[in-house]
């Protein structure tokens, strides 16, 4: 029992699984954050495109 407990405590295969979720959402929020702002400059842009043409 003592033997299963240790290689259950030793195992680093769920870790690992676990870290590439972190850094999946760390890329994914820094995506969505960098889309917005380049979203929102390219709607005022073409707002002033609009307004200009009119």
């Amino acid at each position: 029992m003592r033997r299963l407990i240790a290689k259950f405590l030793a195992d680093q295969c769920g870790a690992t699984a676990i870290e590439y979720c972190l850094i999946a959402a760390g890329i994914s929020i820094v995506i969505v954050v960098a889309v917005n702002g380049i979203g929102a400059q390219l709607n005022n842009t073409f707002g002033t495109v609009k307004s200009s043409l009119q």
